[in-house]
């Protein structure tokens, strides 16, 4: 099994809700393994930062030879990264690396708004980001680095292309502060070619290292070997889920729940998270799978009923005559209609679909050879966090 060697050069956050912490998260639970280049070294927690030290850069230089020396590296994913000199040694190291795409958050201000890099480590990653494969700013941040007004979707993209253009790398510029109901994120390939992600803003005041995981994210599809505007999608609904997952803790901007997100987003194979089961008795049958100690997440009186359990599968209950007596399961897919299609074509018969639901799925229906019900589908953080989710 290919796993993605993904490493991460950024500072450590003693709160565990951003920097190396998160990402090492991130990259675990994507199926990577996360290998570190420590930059800096925080006193932080939910509230805000009250120290930063810098590692020494002859330190970080010799984090990154040890690993690249002996385990390789499939993509690099640069954080806080400390100060100018630490640039400048970064950019060295990654030219013997060549082709491996790297993923730069420049990271300038803490989600508590405290400032973690100075005028001349703004400057220096300028030199850095003509190395990078995509930068991921958000608003304030491209403000700095183009100098320009950016509040709004229009001067998001405005400034997206104008980095982009500058230093011929891909820029995705993130939304989330600017105001409105739905965050778009604008992704701006060294091409020129674009592509916009919008959903609707989750309102939650847990959304430290947001950025840190986002990044982090995308450098895991890329190093497995996805195109970047798939890695930002893939991203994305990671980053979407933690939230929804968030733990609660501290008393400012908590940590996302990393740890949450197990079985959300499909790789090259499909997981099996969901089965659909038919009752006659769906009152009877729900109190009976709560006492076996499964959440009720959704339910509808006298047809139909959802449950989570621990580990993040789902299991529904369902008025038998509405799925024909017979229980269905659930494979979800990383890219559905592709699946689909491979199977027409070695003669799979498909019932329906892949066609979208009005409760936000994605589905395709077929049969086994046995003639056992088989939903091919993708639902991202709808399965698990529909709109009408009761608790």
């Amino acid at each position: 099994m290919s796993v993605p060697r993904i490493l991460v050069i950024a500072g450590s956050d003693s709160g565990g809700g951003a920097g190396i912490q998160a990402d090492i998260k991130t990259v675990t639970m994507l199926g990577g393994h996360a290998m570190t280049a420590i930059t800096a070294i925080t006193a932080q927690n939910t509230l805000g930062v009250t120290d930063v030290h810098s590692v020494p850069t002859a330190s970080v230089v010799a984090q990154i030879d040890a690993v690249v020396a002996d385990i390789g590296v499939d993509a690099v994913k640069i954080g806080m990264i400390g100060s100018a000199d630490i640039v400048d040694a970064v950019i060295d190291r990654l030219a013997p690396i060549p082709g491996v795409p790297v993923v730069l958050d420049p990271v300038m201000v803490a989600t508590s708004g405290a400032r973690l890099a100075d005028d001349r480590t703004v400057a220096a990653l300028e030199r850095l980001m003509a190395v990078s494969s995509v930068v991921t700013p958000n608003a304030p941040e491209l403000s700095v680095l183009t100098g320009d007004d950016v509040s709004s979707g229009y001067s998001l993209e405005r400034a997206a292309r104008k980095l982009s253009r500058r230093h011929g790398t891909g820029v995705l510029a993130k939304g989330g502060h600017v105001p409105g109901g739905t965050v778009t994120d604008i992704l701006v390939e060294a091409g020129g070619a674009t592509s916009r992600f919008a959903d609707p803003r989750i309102d939650s005041p847990h959304t430290h290292g947001t950025g840190c995981t986002l990044a982090t994210a995308v450098a895991v599809a890329l190093g497995e070997g996805r195109v970047l505007a798939d890695a930002v999608a893939r991203a994305r609904q990671f980053v979407r889920v933690a939230i929804l997952e968030a733990p609660g803790l501290g008393a400012g901007h908590g940590p996302m729940g990393h740890g949450r997100v197990r079985l959300d987003l499909p790789g090259d194979t499909p997981v099996q998270n969901q089965v659909t089961l038919p009752v006659t008795a769906l009152a009877e049958a729900t109190a009976f799978y709560e006492l076996l100690g499964l959440r009720r997440i959704v339910h509808s009186p006298d047809r139909y009923a959802r449950f989570e359990a621990g580990s993040g599968t789902t299991l529904s209950l369902e008025a038998a005559h509405e799925i024909g007596g017979q229980a269905l399961t659930y494979l979800e897919c990383d890219n559905l209609d592709a699946a689909v299609a491979r199977l027409a074509a070695a003669g799979v018969s498909i019932e329906s679909g892949p066609a979208d639901r009005r409760w936000g799925w994605r589905e395709a229906r077929l049969r086994d050879p046995a003639g056992n019900a088989i939903c091919l589908y993708a639902a991202g953080p709808a399965r698990r966090f529909p709109p009408w989710r009761e608790r």
